[in-house]
Order: C-alpha cells, then structure tokens, then sequence
C-alpha cells in the first residue's frame, strides 16, 4: 500500500495481518486501513512501578517524563476500558490507553478520509498545538499572553488585507468554531443597530429580521435563537439549482418582512455552502444591504481559504464589502482543530459591544497599553490559544505554499467530477463543474441503472448511500458523507481538504464504493 504524508502510524508486519482478518471479520475502523498503528522500533520501558507524582515537576523526573512522551504513540494492547478508578493507574496503563484510545479512533488525518470539510494533519501545526498546551496560558490580558496576543494581531491584519480591507481600520478575535464566529457576527449587527440592547434587552427593540439562504449553515438559526431572536426570525431565502441564493428573492424577501412590521438588519452570504461548496453573489447582495442599510456578513468558514488562490479568489468577489466575515483555517488551510476567526471591518465594535471592565482582569491603571488586553472583545472570559499554530504554518509554508495546497484540493475534486461524469453506474447531483471541493452524487446499483426516474427509484436509491455507508464504516477503509436535500435522495457528498490526498486515493473510493454497493 502506497503511504503518504497523511499517515501519522506506520503500517507494521502485525498490523498487515491484522488487516487481512479484519476484510474477513468486517472489524471496527480503528482496527483497519484508516486505524493504522504505530511501532517506533525503540526498546520499551517499564512503567508499572511510576505514577504521574513521578514525572515533571518532580525532583529527577525528567528522565520518566522523557519516555513516558516517547511512548505515547506505540502499539498498544487489549483492555481498552473507559472506566474511571478510584486508585491511580500507573503509567503503563496510561500508555496502554493512550494507544487504545488511537487505536479505536477514527483516523481523520488519513488521505482517504472524506467524510468532514476538516481533515488531514500538518505536523508543523501539530507542533504548534504542543507548544501552545506546554505554554498553558490564557489569551485574555497581554501581561500573561504577550507574544501570543502579538501574533493574534499580525495574522488578523494578514486576513485583513487578503479579504481587502485597510489592515489598520479592521478588528477580530479566534473564536471556538464557526458556529461562534457567526454569532458575534449577528451579534455585532445587532448591537450596532441598537445598542440599548446590551444593557435593557430585547424588550427595548423592535421585532427584529435577518437573512440567510437556504443552503447556508445553521448556526445562522442557532445564533438567532441564542441571541432571543428567534429561529422564526430568520428569513430563509430561495437558491437556484447550484445552492446560490437568488439575489432578486433576498430583495422581495427584505420587502415582504418590512411591510409585516418586521425591521430587518442583517444578512447573512455563504462563500462556500457546506453541502454544494456554492458561493452567493456577494457583489450583488452587498448592493442589496447597502440599499437597505444592512449590515452584510460572508459566512466564509469553508470557502475563505480561497481567498489564497490567485486561481480561485474571484469566486469571493465582493467579500470587501462585508461587515464582517468567519473564516476557519482549520478548514480549507488544514489547521489542527480549531481554528477559526471573527474578522470585523468596523475596529473598537467588538471591545464596544462586548466589554464589561472586571476588574480582577481589566484594570485600567496597568503599566502598559490596556488596548492590547483582548478579553473584553470576546464573550468567552479564557480564550484557548489558537494562533501561534496557525502563525507557525504561515511561516513554514507562506502564502505560496497555502496556494499551492488549496489549488491541490480543488484539482482532486476536478479530477473526481470528470471521472464520475464518464461511468455509467455514478450520477452527479448537478452537471456542472463543482465551485469548490464538494463533489456530490449518486452511486447507481446495476439493477437501478435501467429504471426511469419515479417516486419507486427514488424510494430505492435514498436507501443506497446509508448501506454503503454502513458498510464503509464496519470495513474501515475509507469515509465518505452523504445526506438528503430539498427534493433530493440522500446523496454522497465528498470533500477534499487533505493535501496528502492523491489521485490514486480518489480512484480507491470509487472502486471501494462500488465494491461495497454493487450487490445492492
């Protein structure tokens, strides 16, 4: 079998062995070509007779803590057990459950993991997340963070500049995830439009309506409904048949909420829709909000990346006429989870909405600039540290080397589209090329091959990606996603976001997905 960069486990003599019973025993995922383990050849340790106390900072723990580290990631053995002791476990057994706990897991960072818009493994990025949990700080005051604070601010301005805003006037902060990126989002309008809402509450404002299409994520919803919105608030607008919303219906929809006395304020774009990969026309919804005086957000959690792509940016055209905009390079930039952003065009908007000066953190007679304390722009009180691996991944690669991944991702989506679109027994979701790396389809059993397209056809083909799919899991190979939508049977939706990704992989799920659906 072909390795690749993907692979963290090196495949061993036993483990090979092991995978030809599991193709026969249909074993867990863990235990098969997506599980692979890992044997460092080194000579192994007792660790039956030392506990935690012994290691770092004790007096003369350095040595135990050295290779208890160095043995993390061995093969490890039977007796996997989630159960808590009341007595302390020795190290041995740690060991044990650290490599049980791999060893069980699904591999994400596999080149043949398809499955989430986040995958794959970049060891500088590994190394950065090891860093940052040695350093174990916290990113709200820059008397305890201030190199970490630093860097927040150069790669915020960095995202700045790329999406087209002057790097002095914009603002922003790492969030948890993409679904609290776009409630600061909402957030943010909300409190620009009326700010009396963060001391009196919704009852001090008017009935509010904000936008989003129909293909776009539900944290638009989530956040309308944390926030007291309400979901029923959130105005679902119409897409056309590639998942773009459908500017003409976004400008009916603003009127038809105004005349039921609705006061609508915010919009929500998706560069990069989840399921398609589609991308709303930002230049046209810009024009939209600003004839209607709405504050404009581009949901660019998946499709920011591109903005790195002199190849694929134009797909974001107009994304400078935001408010603000989520980006998550945990996604399409391969950062370790997580890694997302709130950028904001309007500086001091955060600090405005969001400040509440504790005094145990916030003391404003401190012996140095106080601006550079972010932890009343955020909601959260502790900020995990989320930069210094994306920082790190910028400096080893730098802005060519991202390029250059990206163009990769989308030429293995191309690749996958032209192959589909030439068999038979495959049908693709929509015949045009795909915008992003989402590549959706149908596979097609030989016995559904001949049959005209019917309420009966659809009945038999929903029921087909959930069997390979199950299948898939059981046999451990590989992972694909599938899901309904609209009018639409659940259909095999497959995202490249791995760089160790290779064509030789995309050939494998196809054959894999045959070999597993072709009795159906």
């Amino acid at each position: 079998m072909r390795r690749s960069p993907g692979d963290i486990m090196e495949l061993t003599q036993a483990d090979r062995q092991h995978l030809d019973k599991s193709k026969q025993d249909t074993g867990s995922l863990g235990n098969t070509d997506v599980g692979l383990k890992y044997d460092s050849g080194r000579v192994a340790h007792d660790f039956s007779c030392i506990h935690s106390k012994d290691l770092l900072p004790a007096e003369d723990g350095e040595e135990a803590t050295k290779h208890f580290l160095q043995e993390l990631l061995k093969e490890g053995l039977e007796g996997f057990s989630l159960e808590l002791p009341d007595q302390p476990d020795n190290l041995e057994q740690l060991l044990v459950d650290c490599r049980d706990t791999l060893k069980y897991g699904v591999k994400t960072g596999h080149p043949r993991f398809f499955n989430q818009l986040s995958t794959g493994l970049d060891i500088i990025g590994l190394a950065g997340e090891w860093l940052t949990s040695t350093a174990n700080t916290n990113m709200f005051t820059y008397e305890i963070s201030p190199v970490f604070i630093l860097m927040e601010e150069v790669v915020l301005r960095k995202m700045h500049s790329i999406i087209g805003w002057p790097e002095e006037d914009g603002d922003g902060i790492f969030c948890p995830g993409g679904t609290m990126s776009n409630l600061y989002s909402v957030l943010l309008a909300r409190f620009h439009l009326f700010p009396v809402v963060k001391t009196q509450g919704m009852s001090a404002i008017p009935r509010l309506a904000l936008f989003t299409s129909a293909h776009s994520h539900y944290s638009i919803k989530k956040s309308a409904a944390v926030l007291g919105i309400g979901s029923e608030n959130v105005i679902v607008v119409r897409c056309d048949e590639r998942g773009k919303m459908i500017s003409s219906e976004l400008n009916s929809s603003i009127e038809t909420a105004k005349s039921k006395g609705l006061v609508p304020f915010y919009v929500n774009a998706t560069a990069g829709t989840t399921v398609y990969g589609a991308f709303d026309p930002l230049n046209e919804i810009a024009d939209i909000c600003k004839h209607h005086g709405l504050w404009m957000h581009v949901d660019a959690a998946w499709g920011g990346g591109l903005l790195l792509s002199n190849k694929h940016r134009v797909k974001l055209q107009g994304i400078e006429r935001a408010h603000s905009v989520t980006w998550n390079p945990h996604k399409m930039m391969g950062v370790p989870l997580q890694c997302s952003t709130i950028l904001v065009k309007k500086k001091g908007l955060l600090q405005e909405c969001n400040q509440l000066c504790a005094e145990y953190l916030f003391q404003p007679d401190k012996h140095y600039d106080v601006s550079y304390d972010t932890g009343d722009k955020s909601i959260q009180c502790g900020r995990h540290v989320d930069v210094f691996k994306l920082w790190l991944m910028w400096k080893a690669k730098g802005s060519e080397g991202f390029e250059a991944q990206i163009n990769h991702c989308l030429e293995n989506a191309e690749y996958l589209y032209y192959k589909l679109k030439r068999r038979s027994d495959f049908q693709l979701v929509f015949k045009g090329k795909p915008e992003h790396s989402n590549v959706c389809f149908w596979y097609l059993p030989k016995r559904l091959q001949s049959i005209l397209p019917s309420p009966e056809r659809d009945r038999e083909l929903h029921m087909v990606a959930p069997k390979i799919k199950t299948k898939m899991m059981e046999e451990g190979f590989t992972m694909i996603g599938y899901q309904p939508l609209e009018d639409k049977v659940n259909f095999f939706r497959c995202v490249f976001s791995n760089p160790a990704t290779q064509r030789e992989d995309v050939d494998f799920l196809i054959d894999e997905i045959v070999r597993l659906g072709c009795e159906l």
